[in-house]
């Protein structure tokens, strides 16, 4: 079901999939620096189907058919996207209890928010491929891509998803990503304060990150931390090894919902295991 938000006098574009907040959990999906609604594909209805939570997806300022933002963006985008519009959407949905599902800077402004927030409505987090700082491998990659938006059909395929905000979508994304400054961006100062169990999913050929993130994870968090190494996949779990990705975040997200029925309780310490597949 098509739906949107007013958020800051910007419409929101948004999609629901399955129960209502009112009849289950729902999974909110946080998409990558280039995503959208449309990117995610039928992933959303999957998890709804295979889960029986709902899912709200929703295509940030700037991106898919939400309206544009001016560029360039600020290097605290992830920041204020954290700050400002995530929290908006979990009220004007009327999210009850949720699990947050990032991609990439999604996952990053989820850690951000539930690090930030000691929000009882979010009772998990799952991030995958997860930036919690700026990594060479992530640099080059993202220079790899202003040549191929430059030189190839990129700018194209990535309009046939953001159509009139493709440029804002990319350059937005791009440009704040290589910017020298953001060589300092970091975000593990809110690892330590995210109090609900954490699933981080990484692919062995990630293309923008390495396993050096997850290892941060395991150094800063005080919350419970499960790790999915998947092998043959890269940035994009969801599309390199969905039927994987689609069960672990299923085990995942109902064994923590049918313990933590009530408020989400501050973790006493780090646990969990490293799996590989």
């Amino acid at each position: 079901m098509q739906c949107e938000f007013i958020i800051g006098g910007r419409r929101i574009e948004a999609a629901w999939h399955g129960p209502a907040p009112d009849a289950a959990p729902t999974f909110v999906l946080l998409h990558e620096g280039l995503g959208c609604v449309a990117m995610w594909r039928d992933f959303p209805a999957q998890l709804a189907d295979c889960t029986g939570y709902g899912v709200l997806v929703y295509s940030r300022p700037g991106y898919g058919k939400s309206d544009p933002v001016p560029l360039p963006r600020p290097l605290t985008y992830m920041h204020d996207e954290a700050f400002e519009i995530l929290p908006a959407v979990l009220d004007q949905a009327k999210i009850k209890k949720a699990v947050l599902l990032g991609h990439s800077d999604g996952a990053s402004i989820a850690t951000i928010y539930t690090g930030s927030h000691q929000d009882s409505r979010v009772r998990a987090l799952v991030l995958m491929a997860p930036h919690f700082f700026c990594e060479d491998i992530s640099v080059r990659s993202i220079a790899a891509a202003k040549e191929a938006y430059e030189n190839t059909d990129l700018r194209a395929r990535l309009a046939r998803y953001h159509g009139d905000n493709v440029d804002v979508a990319f350059w937005g994304w791009n440009q704040a990503w290589l910017h020298p400054d953001f060589r300092h961006w970091n975000i593990a100062e809110f690892l330590p304060t995210v109090r609900v169990p954490m699933l981080i999913i990484q692919g062995h050929e990630d293309q923008y990150g390495t396993a050096a993130q997850i290892d941060l994870a395991h150094t800063e968090a005080n919350c419970p931390v499960e790790v999915l190494y998947l092998e043959r996949c890269r940035h994009s779990p969801q599309v390199d090894q969905p039927e994987v990705a689609l069960r672990a975040i299923a085990e995942f997200s109902q064994r923590v919902l049918t313990v933590h029925e009530g408020p989400a309780p501050a973790a006493s310490g780090t646990s969990g295991g490293v799996h590989a597949f």
